[in-house]
C-alpha cells in the first residue's frame, strides 16, 4: 500500500525542485475529501440527561495494553508504544478524562484532530478521486473509541437487520457469502428461475454520513440519548489537514462523515444503514459494512419486484445522503435454463449498470456459472508467490516450526479463506491444484501439513455448531432437529442439483448427522 504513496514523494529525493503543484496538492485534496460537507444541517444538540456510561481504570489499562506498538502516532504525537508500556500508570488519568467526556457528551478537540494521508487506489493516479483518504488520529482516542464500541455492540437489539454481517458476534464474510449462495442455489433448484445480483458501490460512503440523521437512528435502536449526543459531538467540529510528503494543507473543520481510520467509523456506518432492508420477499439485501449486494430471485421472467427494489434503494440513498457510483456498480445474472433469453439491463439514475461474468465478492471470485475455477486459479497464483518466500526462509536456516508458522499465516490463510463457502463445489481439478501448493509447502517445511479437504471438513463442522448455538443467526433456521428419539440428528434439506447438494449448509448437516 505504501509503495503507491511513495510514488508521490519519491521524486522529491531527486535533484528536481519542488513545484507549486506539489505545494498545492494537499489543499486541493483536503477540499476534495470535504466535498460532501453539508453546512445546512443544524448541529444543535437536544438537551438530555448526563450519560450514565463510565469505564474503570482496569478497562482503560487493558485497552492500552492491546494497542499495536507499530502503529503511527496521530496529530498529538503520542506514540502507541508509550501507552502500551505505561498502561497501568496512565490508566487512572485517562479514565477520568474519558468519563468526564462521556458525562458532558463532549469530545476534546485535540482528540478529534485528523491528519489525512492520501493513499493511491491504483498505480497510476490521474485524478483526485484516485486517492483514498486514510486518517491518522490520536491513539488515545482510538482506545477510547474501542471502549465505546464494545459498549454499543453489547447493547444493540437482537432485532437488528440479520443480513448485516459486519460487527456482529458469530458473523463473518463466510456467513455473508454462504447465505448469499444458499439463497441463490435454493431458488435455482426450482423450474424456470434465475437470479440477478447487484453489487452496489457507494461514492465515499463513510464521508457522506450525516451525524444528525445517524443520531436519530441510534436512538431508535435504543442507545442512551446522552451517548448519542457524544457520538454527534465526536463526528462534528473535526479539524482536518492533508499531508503529502513534507507539505501540509490548511485545516478544515468538518461536520459531515466519519473519518476512515477511526475505530468507531465502520460500526457507525453499519448502524447508519441498518434500515436499508429489502421490501419484497423475493429479494435480499446482503450487507457487510460498506459492501451491499441486492439478490433478486426471479421466477417466470417476472422482474417487477427486483426492479422496484433497485428503485427503492435509490430513493433510500437520496434520503440518507449516500451517492451510488453507477460506474463501479456491477450486475451478474445466474441463469442455468437451457433456453437462454435476453435479459434487459438495469438502470440507475438513467445509466445502464454494467453486466459482468465474474465479480470479487467479499474477497472471493464469484462467477455467473457459480463455479470456482476463477477463484482457485487466483489464490493458487498468490500462494505460489508466497512459496518463494518460504524457500528463502529455509535457506536462511529457520527451524521447521518457524517455517510451519509462516506457512499457516501467509499461505494457508490464502488457500483456506472463506473455504466453507466455496470448496464444496470445487472440481477435482481445482482441488488438485490447491493441494499441490500444500504438498510443495510440506516438502519445504519438512513437517506434515493438514490437507485442505480436512481443513474444509473441520471448519464446516465447527461453523455449523456455532450457528446452531446462535438462535439469532440468520441461518439458524436451516438446522432443524429431528424427533427427540433421534437426538443430534438434523433434517436434510431437499436438493435436486449437485450445486445445492455440495453447498455449505447441506454439507454441514451431513457432517453433523455422521458425527452423531
Amino acid at each position: 500500500m505504501w509503495q503507491g504513496l511513495q510514488s508521490i514523494t519519491d521524486y522529491r529525493k531527486k535533484s528536481s525542485p519542488v513545484t507549486d503543484q506539489d505545494v498545492l496538492l494537499p489543499g486541493r485534496l483536503n477540499n476534495f475529501f470535504a466535498r460532501f460537507e453539508d453546512n445546512t444541517v443544524p448541529l444543535t444538540r437536544p438537551a438530555t440527561k448526563t450519560c450514565g456510561l463510565s469505564f474503570t481504570a482496569a478497562e482503560v489499562s487493558k485497552t492500552f495494553k492491546r494497542v499495536n506498538p507499530r502503529k503511527a502516532a496521530g496529530p498529538d504525537g503520542i506514540p502507541s508504544r508509550a501507552l502500551r508500556a505505561c498502561a497501568d500508570q496512565l490508566a487512572g488519568v485517562f479514565m477520568d478524562i474519558f468519563n468526564q467526556s462521556l458525562y458532558q457528551s463532549a469530545v476534546p478537540t485535540c482528540f478529534k484532530r485528523a491528519t489525512i494521508v492520501p493513499v493511491p487506489k491504483k498505480a497510476k493516479v490521474t485524478e483526485l478521486n484516485d486517492y483514498r483518504p486514510v486518517a491518522l488520529t490520536s491513539v488515545i482516542m482510538k482506545c477510547f473509541e474501542r471502549l465505546v464500541k464494545d459498549h454499543i455492540t453489547s447493547t444493540l437489539p437482537d432485532t437488528l437487520d440479520p443480513l448485516q454481517f459486519a460487527y456482529r458476534p458469530n458473523r463473518s464474510t463466510d456467513d455473508a457469502i454462504s447465505n448469499t449462495l444458499h439463497t441463490a442455489l435454493t431458488h435455482l433448484d426450482k423450474r424456470n428461475t434465475y437470479v440477478r445480483m447487484l453489487f452496489i458501490d457507494y461514492s465515499s460512503a463513510f464521508n457522506t454520513i450525516v451525524p444528525s440523521k445517524l443520531v436519530i437512528k441510534l436512538e431508535t435502536l435504543g442507545l442512551d440519548p446522552a451517548l448519542c449526543n457524544w457520538v454527534l459531538d465526536f463526528l462534528t467540529g473535526r479539524p482536518q489537514v492533508v499531508r503529502v510528503g513534507n507539505n501540509i494543507s490548511s485545516p478544515l473543520i468538518l461536520n459531515t462523515g466519519a473519518p476512515q481510520g477511526c475505530v468507531l467509523s465502520p460500526l457507525l456506518y453499519s448502524l447508519f444503514t441498518h434500515d436499508c432492508v429489502a421490501t419484497h420477499a423475493s429479494n435480499s439485501i446482503i450487507k457487510f459494512a460498506g459492501d451491499t449486494t441486492v439478490v433478486g430471485l426471479i421466477t417466470n421472467n417476472d422482474e417487477t419486484a427486483y426492479r422496484e427494489e433497485v428503485r427503492a434503494l435509490g430513493v433510500w440513498c437520496q434520503e440518507n445522503n449516500l451517492t451510488l457510483n453507477v460506474n463501479k456498480t456491477k450486475e451478474m445474472i445466474v441463469d442455468f435454463r437451457k433456453q437462454q433469453r435476453e435479459h434487459p439491463p438495469i438502470h440507475i439514475d438513467g445509466t445502464v449498470v454494467e453486466r459482468v461474468a465474474s465479480f470479487k465478492f467479499l474477497g472471493i471470485h464469484i462467477t455467473d456459472k457459480l463455479n470456482w475455477s476463477t477463484h482457485t486459479d487466483s489464490i493458487v497464483k498468490k500462494a505460489q508467490q508466497r512459496l518463494f518466500n518460504l524457500r528463502r526462509l529455509k535457506k536462511f536456516g529457520l527451524s521447521p516450526k518457524a517455517l510451519t508458522n509462516f506457512y499457516r499465516c501467509t499461505i494457508e490463510s490464502i488457500l483456506a479463506g472463506c473455504i466453507t463457502a466455496w470448496y464444496g463445489n470445487c472440481t477435482a481439478l481445482n482441488r488438485k491444484a490447491l493441494q499441490r501448493v500444500v504438498r510443495s509447502a510440506q516438502r519445504i517445511t519438512g513437517g506434515k501439513l493438514p490437507a485442505l479437504q480436512d481443513t474444509y471438513t473441520t471448519r464446516c463442522h465447527r461453523k455449523a455448531i456455532k450457528i446452531i448455538k446462535d438462535i439469532n443467526h440468520p441461518s439458524h433456521c436451516l438446522f432443524t432437529p429431528l424427533s427427540s428419539r433421534r437426538r443430534g440428528q438434523y433434517r436434510c434439506i431437499k436438493a435436486g442439483t449437485e450445486r445445492l447438494k455440495n453447498s455449505f449448509y447441506l454439507k454441514a448437516i451431513r457432517l453433523l448427522n455422521s458425527h452423531h
